[in-house]
């Protein structure tokens, strides 16, 4: 499993956080190492809820890469375009974060500039990214999958990072309420309680 640590830990269970690295992020996280070449030396990263965004908007700030204002789109759009300005003036890299896939903009200057930015987009997960993830998340809970957790759940669930991060919960829960080891029964109930019986019982 391919992941970039982040100077941060769980409160919860104390573990570090990390970004899993597949091919729904890779071309992204390749980008965010080289904030000189970007255009403007500026990027607009757009994605699916629960795809570490934010993530990664952590970690550039904090490698020293450059500055990141993660949900853009929801901040005041004349103070994003003197932001920008900012940065263009002190040569620092700014990375744009939207809370969302699409990033509506009124203020023309501003659309103006954000359209010459680089854009990063991430894109759903595949299969090896799918399973890679359910790994991370019940790591990050210290949740102990039973053998074969990926093999089952991929093909059954929503191919989406917030499906992904809801089953590994339902999973946890479920186990934790019921004093069980997280084995199939576990794993088919919680893809009842998030996606529908029909999931459950999908062999």
């Amino acid at each position: 499993m391919s992941q970039i640590a982040l100077p941060l830990t769980l409160a919860s269970t104390g573990r570090p956080r990390a970004i899993v690295i597949g091919k729904g992020n890779r071309a992204v996280a390749e980008a965010l190492q080289s904030p000189e070449t970007w255009p403007y030396r500026t990027a607009v990263l757009v994605g699916p809820p629960r795809s570490g965004k934010s993530l990664f908007a952590q970690w550039f700030a904090t490698s020293g890469k450059g500055d990141a204002v993660d949900a853009a789109n929801a901040q005041d759009e004349t103070a994003i375009f003197h932001r920008w300005n900012r940065a263009q003036e002190d040569g620092t890299a700014l990375l744009l974060v939207v809370d969302g896939e699409r990033w509506e903009i009124d203020l023309p200057d501003l659309q103006t500039r954000m359209r010459a930015s680089l854009q990063l987009a991430i894109s759903p997960p595949d299969d090896e990214m799918a399973a890679d993830l359910i790994l991370a998340h019940a790591a990050q809970r210290g949740l102990a999958l039973g053998e074969g957790a990926p093999a089952y759940l991929v093909p059954r669930m929503e191919r989406s990072y917030a499906a992904i991060e809801r089953v590994v919960g339902e999973i946890d829960r479920l186990s934790l309420e019921r004093k069980v080891p997280a084995t199939l029964s576990v794993w088919r109930d919680a893809l009842e309680a998030v996606h529908g019986p029909e999931q459950g019982r999908l062999l």
